[in-house]
């Protein structure tokens, strides 16, 4: 039988991805729900064709759009973040992709380990707010966990068969974003169109300008410490303009496992809805005459002290990196709609960092908490208040 997936988030980039991934693979895959958060016409569009169990969107407002287009159609219509949480537990469910955008994904991603369903996990900030919470968890529920992230995914096919050898250590691969040549001086003049330039990969807004400040490679490197069972210090961030190699194991032998493949995000997504299998691919292939040079640098935590708060936020533990992505969540939404500039980013995480109650062992509760105090202390930043 065809297993059955959930796709939430499936407008951004990762969810039309991967919908573009079950369609080449249909004997295969088949949806029993999607989720979106506002784009209630793209959500449509993509239940007349895939003819799910259920749709869901977030934005209640957008409900009566969804319900009345759908009308015709053997189609349950939910609405909300509750509807989001509930739907992805259904007993027909084998696998979740989680591919919603920062904090909203941690809730859902919960409800799905407890009941018992595979994760595709795209959501990085799942394990960046709730690591330890989540981890737990998904032991204690024998509940799978597969990377979706390029450069986890790539650490994962190292690591197939290398379980009992120990690493000593992890290369974090980062392109660099836009900026990374930049002097400090230019950086406070970017524009959000600049910044929304990727050089190599086509993503959603928040996570391409998190790129440019590498606050991504921050969360993914404690994403990387979660799934992985490794310390912070064994995890190099080494920046690889190309985007070829997109990350690298190092065992205790100095032997170094390296995933390649062009920029494109069907690859991971593929493997995580297939392991242990590889599916046939229609993807274009890496042409190894067509590469020139592979560089690679060191990141400048200077100019981008974002990747630094990162290490620091995983390193103090607790609450510390739930309130690093909030603040980072408000910092970059206010940098879109031209209330902040680019280096003032750091400077509100950098000052939420440090107003936001610690909690050394928080609850699921603390971390809802903290999420709430972050947001509030971070937007007074912005606004002045």
């Amino acid at each position: 039988m065809a297993r059955q997936l959930a796709i939430l988030g499936s407008t951004g980039s990762i969810g039309t991805q991967a919908l573009e991934v079950i369609s080449e693979h249909s004997d295969l895959f088949e949806i029993y729900a999607l989720t979106a958060n506002n784009n209630a016409e793209l959500l449509i569009e993509q239940a007349h064709k895939y003819m799910p169990d259920t749709v869901v969107i977030a934005n209640e407002k957008k409900y009566p759009e969804v319900k009345e287009a759908l009308e015709d159609l053997p189609i349950k219509v939910w609405a909300g973040a509750d509807a989001i949480a509930q739907v992805v537990t259904a007993d027909p469910i084998d696998m979740v992709l989680t591919a919603m955008v920062g904090y909203s994904g941690l809730r859902p991603t919960i409800e799905a380990i407890k009941a018992k369903k595979a994760i595709a996990l795209a959501n990085k900030e799942t394990l960046v707010v709730a690591g330890e919470l989540i981890t737990n968890l998904a032991n204690e529920n024998q509940t799978p966990i597969i990377p979706v992230d390029s450069e986890h995914s790539a650490i994962f096919q190292c690591l197939n068969g290398e379980w009992r050898n120990p690493i000593e250590k992890i290369l974090l691969t980062a392109s660099g974003g836009p900026f990374f040549f930049k002097t400090k001086e230019e950086l406070k003049t970017v524009t959000k169109e600049q910044a929304l330039k990727h050089p190599n990969w086509n993503m959603g807004a928040k996570v391409t300008i998190d790129s440019a400040s590498l606050m991504n490679k921050g969360f993914e490197m404690i994403e990387a410490k979660w799934l992985f069972g490794v310390k912070p210090e064994q995890i190099e961030i080494v920046v690889h303009p190309q985007s070829i190699i997109h990350s690298m194991v190092q065992f205790n032998d100095g032997a170094i496992m390296a995933q390649l493949g062009i920029p494109d995000m069907k690859l991971p997504i593929s493997y995580a809805f297939s392991y242990p299998e590889r599916l046939k691919s229609l993807s274009k292939r890496l042409d190894f005459f067509s590469c020139r040079s592979f560089t690679f640098e060191k990141p400048d935590t200077d100019k981008f002290r974002n990747l630094a708060f990162a290490f620091d936020a995983i390193n103090k533990g607790g609450n510390m990196p739930c309130t690093l992505n909030a603040a980072n969540e408000i910092a970059v939404d206010a940098f879109l709609k031209g209330k902040t500039g680019f280096l003032q980013m750091s400077d509100i995480i950098e000052q939420t960092m440090a107003k936001v109650s610690f909690i050394a062992k928080p609850s699921y509760e603390d971390y809802v908490y903290t999420d709430t105090e972050a947001r509030h202390i971070a937007g007074q930043l912005i606004t002045g208040s």
